[in-house]
């Protein structure tokens, strides 16, 4: 069977990416989302000319003139309506976010005012129009776009929302994802392995993989029964959007996703991919009606294979489908590295910044299964099929999955 180059499996991959729905939530619920409509300014930004420091408001042509002595005519607080100035010889008062008095023009902190008897004097030399004063619709007009479609909410989006007064937002709907594992040699964690079994570890894997882009997968597990399996896959083909499976797509006799996939309608788009680890990887989609459709990653079950093809294929996936555009990232090679077979390799780093450059450092592992290596790395370094020997300095792909 020919393999599926690395560059053609995902341009397939993106190519069947969904366009989610939307939804919406309120504004405490919608961090992490991706934001699916434009937060307009309902007013000026500020909506008022704001007192930006404590101290005494005056009309700054009686400065020019040379007075510096003024008598407190009232007191502009914060949260309160504004007031007036009725004699331009006096001042007013004024706290840090109030509304700046009519018929003045400019703000003189308290540090350079000495207050007695109900009297201010200016102990300064100079004073400009409107200083200390942050102007109505400086920052922005009513009617701006203050944050735009697609952008990924996070704290500071949240205080704009709130700012102009949007307690629900649209956001995209995360797809229903069902993570599978399959296998009998493998027990739940909390369960005590005997000699020939091992711990379910890959689909906690994944399903913080998911977590940690805002999706809140399901889980199940599987035994290596054909006809349980078939059953239960059709249902689930009818109730979830992406089905992530986790091992049976190899060449074993009980590898059997690939085939009751293909007995459920499900058309395959590719399986075996020129990579190492995750060579076996398959992908396929069910049509279920002209509304639904189910996408299929059936990752090979060692456990870096399902680690690393889940961060080359799934989230790039996911991230298209939110209508967001993935951002590239490099590194170098800090040593030269030799690997002969035509696969494209996925070669795990730790990750050094040195003068302002990311290395990437090979960590000698032993092989797909080796989970625990990982706990060592940062990243993979992707390094390209069509050479054998990989120099010092060169710069390759590079997937992360630390921040």
């Amino acid at each position: 069977m020919e393999l599926t180059t690395v560059e053609k499996a995902l341009k397939i991959v993106l190519e069947n990416s969904k366009n989610l729905p939307t939804e919406t939530v309120s504004l405490t619920n919608s961090v992490g989302r991706v934001l699916k409509e434009n937060i307009v300014a309902d007013r000026d930004f500020p909506p008022f000319n704001r007192v930006s420091m404590d101290g005494i408001a005056i009309d700054i042509q009686t400065f020019i003139n040379g007075q510096r002595t003024f008598k407190i005519e009232g007191i502009q607080p914060a949260g309160s309506p504004q007031i007036t100035l009725l004699n331009t010889e006096n001042c007013v008062e004024v706290m840090t976010g109030a509304m700046l008095p009519k018929n003045t023009n400019a703000v003189i902190p308290y540090e350079k005012v000495e207050i007695n008897n109900g009297v201010a004097k200016i102990v300064i030399k100079e004073l400009k129009h409107f200083q200390n004063i942050h102007k109505k619709g400086l920052d922005r007009k009513e009617n701006d776009v203050l944050i735009s479609e697609n952008t990924i909410i996070s704290s500071a989006e949240i205080g704009v929302m709130a700012t102009v007064g949007k307690s629900e937002v649209k956001v995209a709907k995360n797809p229903k994802v069902l993570i599978i594992s399959t296998g009998n040699e493998l027990v739940d964690v909390n369960e005590m392995p005997k000699e020939h079994q091992i711990r379910r570890s890959n689909v906690y894997t994944l399903l913080m993989q998911l977590q940690t882009l805002g999706i809140t997968a399901e889980t199940t597990h599987i035994n290596d029964d054909k006809s349980v399996l078939k059953q239960k896959i059709e249902t689930f083909l009818e109730i979830y959007d992406v089905l992530l499976f986790s091992g049976a797509v190899s060449k074993g006799k009980f590898d059997f996703i690939p085939e009751v996939l293909a007995d459920l309608g499900v058309k395959k788009l590719f399986h075996k991919v020129q990579q190492r680890p995750g060579k076996p990887f398959w992908f396929g989609k069910k049509i279920v009606d002209n509304k639904k459709s189910t996408v299929i990653f059936a990752f090979p079950g060692n456990p870096v294979s399902t680690f690393v093809s889940c961060l080359k294929y799934f989230i790039p996936w996911y991230t298209k489908s939110l209508g967001l555009k993935s951002t590239p990232k490099s590194a170098i090679l800090s040593e030269d590295f030799t690997f002969k077979p035509q696969l494209t390799y996925f070669l795990q780093v730790k990750l050094v910044e040195k003068e302002g450059k990311l290395i990437a450092v090979p960590i000698a592992g032993k092989g797909s299964g080796d989970l625990a290596n990982l706990v060592d790395c940062d990243g993979f370094l992707e390094l390209p099929y069509n050479k054998t020997n990989f120099t010092k300095g060169e710069v390759y792909p590079l997937i992360t999955f630390r921040k």
